[in-house]
């Protein structure tokens, strides 16, 4: 979504989950949490669908229409959560899943959310691996792709796909508010230290791994700390560090300019 100018989506679909989460919640007193796993990503792929359908429409443009759906569904989460927190019947249910689910708290997280991560990751990366090429062309030419024959429909849908199950797997350790940040964050950390693709998509994933060890142990330092803002506070530590000292970062760019002068 960076290298396509559409880093809202991700934004969109993350904050598209909270509702899918409250509705959960709303919809059964006991729900559990694959339920509500199963809701925040069938909200955010009912938002991602509703944004191309209106997107069609080109009297508005894709950021507008990513404005409206994201702060539209956003506000149906909200609603529904002071519903949730205003009534006594689901109490125990707001306590138990939605602060964890909005904020992250890796406390919270079991051996078979650790597992269901490791099993989607294997299998977003095995996809990327088969389908590398094709993938990288329609992301930075989409035109020449369906020039050259490349399904570019499907492509996008894989890339949809992908999107929502890493979504999916992070909201719990990240939370649904920042999760897209937790997207695209690394991506442009990494962007400061090479041209290559190859070389960002592996830099990005080490800086996205960092971000989340060391965020979710400063989050178990301090009671009450939620795991989500502690990772993503680490990562922008990263992407400004990155930004300032990267070989393509603004010092470096700095001294080049008084070396083209001088």
């Amino acid at each position: 979504s960076v290298y396509k100018g559409q880093s809202l989506i991700g934004d969109a679909i993350g904050h598209s989950t909270f509702p899918g989460i409250s509705a959960c919640l709303v919809g059964s007193e006991m729900c559990i949490r694959d339920s509500l796993l199963a809701g925040a990503i069938a909200a955010g792929a009912a938002s991602y669908a509703l944004i191309q359908l209106a997107h069609r429409d080109k009297r508005l443009g894709l950021d507008a229409n990513l404005a409206i759906f994201l702060s539209g569904f956003f506000g149906l989460g909200m609603a529904l959560k002071s519903f949730i927190q205003g009534n006594p019947d689901y109490a125990g249910a707001s306590q138990a899943g939605l602060g964890t689910y909005i904020f992250g708290q890796a406390a919270y997280m079991l051996e078979a959310d650790v597992l269901l991560i490791a099993v989607v990751s294997a299998l977003v990366l095995t996809l990327l691996l088969l389908f590398y090429k094709e993938l990288k062309l329609f992301v930075f030419d989409a035109e020449y792709a369906e020039v050259v024959g490349l399904p570019c429909r499907l492509l996008n849908i894989l890339l949809l796909v992908m999107t929502i199950a890493v979504i999916g797997i992070g909201i719990k350790a990240v939370g649904a508010i920042l999760i897209s940040s937790f997207l695209i964050i690394p991506c442009v950390a990494a962007n400061q230290w090479s041209n290559k693709f190859a070389h960002v998509l592996l830099l990005s994933s080490f800086i996205g791994a960092v971000s989340a060890l060391v965020g979710t142990y400063i989050s178990t330092l301090e009671q009450g700390m939620s795991t989500g803002p502690s990772i993503i506070l680490v990562a922008c530590l990263i992407a400004f560090f990155s930004l300032l000292c990267g070989p393509k970062g603004i010092l470096n760019t700095m001294m080049k300019r008084r070396h083209s002068h001088g």
